[in-house]
């Protein structure tokens, strides 16, 4: 009998032979290697207009065939074990193997069509809750932050920056201090605010040059918060404290505060 094959209907030559064993209704564990061979040779006879390098890789499964079926025909051959080594065993994990790869690619195709059905709708928010701004409630913003846990934490930054000064060069001389402005120091820190967001109140203090100017960070911190712009959090006791811009991101607004220089 003539058996004829599209070769488009296969992806290669284990897709060829899952398709005559489930084609013939076999045990993939008990493959009845002489028929299936058969099979698989009448259909590469027939490959005669396919390129070489398609062809080739029917004719080294056809090998492999020819080798079992072979082998097939010979005495069973014992293992260390004392157990007889089937032939057919090296060809069935490598079929069931591919048959799990190839039934998940089939489920995954599933998915991906039913994905195709499914539609999302874009958020519409009227425009007026979109621009709303919930009050801020001092009471609320300051809620759990204390004198003692402010104070406490200026102190440790104020001996970090004790112990960066070096006791021999100290001694060198007086570099007299330009006056620092706390206007200015505001703007400077509600610019860093809207630059990272969200950051640490203790590095935040760290990064000043000198006592003054920690002294003048912390006044513009205290400042920021009391008019809102700025929140301060803690999750647990002597830890850092966190800050937190509220205004929102690409809103900025003026700063509206006049004080004098230190």
């Amino acid at each position: 009998m003539e058996i004829s094959y599209k070769l488009e209907s296969f992806e290669g030559p284990l897709d060829l032979l899952l398709h005559l064993i489930e084609k013939n209704k076999v045990n993939i564990y008990d493959i009845p290697i002489a028929e299936i061979t058969d099979q698989y040779l009448e259909y590469v006879r027939n490959m005669e207009e396919e390129s070489l390098d398609v062809v080739s890789e029917f004719l080294v499964m056809a090998a492999t065939l020819l080798d079992i079926k072979a082998r097939m025909l010979l005495p069973k051959e014992i293992n260390e074990e004392g157990e007889e080594e089937d032939p057919r065993a090296e060809l069935v994990a490598r079929l069931l193997e591919y048959k799990t790869y190839k039934y998940m690619s089939m489920e995954l195709k599933d998915m991906e069509l039913d994905a195709e059905k499914i539609f999302y709708k874009d958020p519409t928010i009227p425009r007026e809750v979109e621009k709303y701004e919930q009050p801020v409630d001092l009471d609320k913003l300051l809620d759990g932050v204390t004198l003692a846990k402010l104070q406490q934490i200026f102190q440790s930054v104020m001996k970090r920056q004790q112990d960066k000064i070096d006791p021999v060069r100290s001694t060198f001389g007086t570099i007299k201090k330009e006056p620092v402005s706390l206007e200015e120091k505001i703007a400077t820190v509600m610019g860093y605010a809207r630059k990272h967001r969200k950051f640490s109140f203790r590095g935040m203090l760290t990064k000043q040059k000198d006592r003054t100017e920690v002294v003048v960070t912390f006044l513009a911190l205290l400042e920021l918060m009391k008019i809102g712009k700025i929140h301060l959090t803690q999750e647990n006791l002597f830890d850092d404290m966190m800050i937190e811009t509220l205004e929102p991101e690409g809103e900025e607004e003026e700063l509206e505060i006049s004080v004098e220089e230190i």
